[in-house]
């Protein structure tokens, strides 16, 4: 299913992971005090700017910051738009 959303400039969408619900020892994480996911799949990549061409593309995997970006929905799902510089890392 495409995405009906083209971000502008040189700004990236991205589909964070799922938090984690349970620590290595079994433990269950209620919902208050899950950790924001820092990583994420790039769902859709804007143009860039004349001065700055993009480095990330649709599929790479990334890490970002802890409070980068703006959180949105779309289609039911949570998505986060940023700039490109809110991006720590491809991995």
């Amino acid at each position: 299913m495409a995405l009906n959303i083209k971000p502008l400039s040189d700004r990236v969408l991205i589909e964070p992971v799922a938090a984690e619900t349970k620590t290595a020892s079994g433990i269950f994480i209620p919902d208050t005090a899950k950790e924001k996911p820092q990583k994420g799949t790039v769902v859709a990549v804007g143009n860039g700017t004349k001065d700055h061409a993009m480095t990330v593309k649709v599929g790479d995997s990334v890490l970002y910051g802890k409070y980068a970006g703006t959180e949105l929905k779309l289609d039911g799902k949570d998505y986060l738009i940023m700039r490109e510089d809110d991006i720590l890392a491809i991995i």
